[in-house]
């Protein structure tokens, strides 16, 4: 495993350092880094169900920037270990990988068509909803599993105003500081995976394509 991640300039690792940051705080807390081509995929899945009984979706968090050329890797780590060095261009990378069940569910690289379009403000809206429900449902000293159970209800359904995709998807968005003002975010779609893409990075769901969601066109976009 590399000790360091090296990016070509200050503001990429600090953008990095914040995605990982934010991903602590949501789902497992898990990273994973695949790098080839001077290019880097940070993945993290703020909501992922844990067994089959669970209704939670697998919704996760993407973001692309560019990195070592010559890094070729593909690992999961705690996110908490990606921390800046004293290099102002680097993160620190830990001793040791993790496990995440949902890392070894890829979405596609290529092959995804467009579907429609939503408004950023709508996403953030409806996560400030759910935010909002997830509240004031769960039960006060409520166990992890009764917590689970009131996220799994509130994020999983399809929600009208995103296209029927589910609501967690929103809440990813939100979480992960995709959402930075007005902004258009184009839906696509590929088998079961339906993509986000907004500036600041991608959200996707793995799930059956929606009535709402029927390809227009085909596009070669990377995931």
């Amino acid at each position: 495993m590399p000790h360091r991640l090296h990016f070509p300039d200050p503001r990429a690792a600090a953008d990095a350092a914040t995605f990982a940051s934010r991903a602590t705080r949501l789902g497992d807390g898990a990273v994973r880094l695949q790098a080839s081509g001077g290019t880097l995929l940070m993945t993290c899945a703020p909501l992922a169900p844990r067994g089959l009984l669970d209704g939670t979706p697998t919704v996760l968090g993407l973001r692309v920037s560019a990195v070592d050329p010559e890094l070729v890797t593909d690992i999961v780590v705690d996110g908490t270990a990606l921390v800046m060095s004293e290099d102002p261009t680097a993160l620190e990378l830990p001793d040791v990988a993790v496990s995440a069940p949902w890392a070894g569910i890829a979405p596609p690289r290529e092959g995804w068509a467009e579907a429609t379009t939503l408004d950023a403000a709508t996403i953030a809206a409806r996560a400030q909803w759910g935010i909002a429900a997830v509240a004031e449902t769960v039960p006060r000293d409520a166990g992890e599993d009764a917590v689970r159970t009131v996220r799994a209800s509130v994020w999983g359904p399809a929600d009208a105003a995103l296209s029927d995709l589910p609501l967690g998807v929103a809440f990813a968005a939100f979480g992960l500081g995709f959402i930075g003002g007005a902004e258009t975010v184009s839906l696509r779609t590929a088998g079961p995976w339906t993509r986000l893409t907004f500036r600041r990075g991608h959200v996707l769901v793995r799930g059956p394509v929606k009535s709402g969601l029927t390809p227009v066109r085909t596009t070669g976009a990377t995931a």
